[in-house]
């Protein structure tokens, strides 16, 4: 019985230990999400309003003018940036990433996977590392595996401009992009979005088909030239922004969770330690008592 009672006083040990380390985590977790919360919440808008801008603006393109980030070819070699973090604890987070990056995988371009014509971009750790042993026969990049260790618009930007100059050169005809959309620290959404080429408006059944009379100065090629990379790279660093904050999100919830489940273990077994005890206590006391009764008789 002794052994049962040290056994048990061992797992009380063990599980406060980890519930200590699983609260301090959440803390952290806590501590850095306000900061990429504020990070992408101020940036969103922005980003949202340049995007919609773009799409607009090449969807009236008309005459001498043109991009080629919105030029839609035959889609033969396609590239998926799949955006997670590099770290773990973080409950399905990077799992639900990967996931919506396998669906398009093995849906939308199940062509090119039966061909090997999918190249992945890795921007953090995990999903990465997934899909590299699931289709080995796939094309990788892991410049940008290490983005989150040192997360800056440079290096958001040298992710973004490999996308973008792959499409230009014609080493990729789509660009897709795979992140996690934050909405609040219990809610991140698993996103599968088109980067490139940059997706027209869709106009609304009964709009009007008058097109938008836009005034450039400098010449609309040269503005183009200029403003449209720019705003890529802007769209491009609301994903990776995203993601991070729905990383320490999710990574608190989670602790949070194993924080709540190791108290309701720890009362689980100090309810088994109180009764092996009292088991062990009667026992003695009815061997003592059963040893007087027995010198007396």
């Amino acid at each position: 019985m002794s052994g049962q009672l040290k056994e048990v006083r061992e797992r009380i040990t063990s599980v406060k230990s980890t519930q200590q380390i699983t609260k301090a985590m959440k803390m952290v977790s806590a501590a850095k999400l306000r900061k990429a919360q504020q990070a992408i919440t101020e940036m969103r808008p922005y980003a949202d309003r340049l995007n919609k801008m773009l799409k607009n603006i090449l969807s009236n393109l008309e005459g001498d003018a043109n991009s080629a980030f919105g030029v839609e070819r035959e889609v033969n070699n396609v590239a998926i940036a799949i955006v997670t973090s590099s770290k773990g604890l973080c409950g399905a987070f990077n799992a639900n990433i990967t996931k919506a990056a396998v669906a398009k995988i093995e849906g939308e371009y199940a062509e090119q996977l039966a061909s090997g014509n999918i190249t992945i971009v890795g921007l953090g750790k995990k999903g990465y590392e997934v899909l590299t042993k699931k289709y080995p026969n796939l094309k990788f990049v892991d410049d940008h595996v290490g983005i989150f260790s040192d997360l800056n618009f440079d290096t958001i930007s040298a992710g973004a401009l490999h996308l973008m100059n792959g499409f230009i050169d014609g080493t990729y005809d789509k660009v897709d992009v795979c992140y996690g959309q934050f909405k609040n620290a219990a809610l991140q959404f698993p996103k599968a979005v088109q980067f490139l080429p940059v997706p027209k408006m869709e106009k609304a059944e009964g709009a009007s088909k008058t097109k938008a009379d836009y005034i450039f100065e400098p010449t609309k090629q040269e503005l183009l030239e200029s403003l449209i990379p720019s705003i890529l790279q802007t769209t491009f660093q609301k994903y990776v922004l995203d993601t991070h904050a729905s990383e320490h999100g999710a990574r608190m919830t989670a602790m949070d969770s194993a924080t709540e489940n190791a108290e309701e273990l720890m009362k689980e077994l100090k309810i088994s330690y109180n009764k092996a005890r009292q088991e062990a206590i009667t026992k003695e006391l009815s061997e003592i008592v059963g040893g007087a009764a027995a010198l007396e008789g």
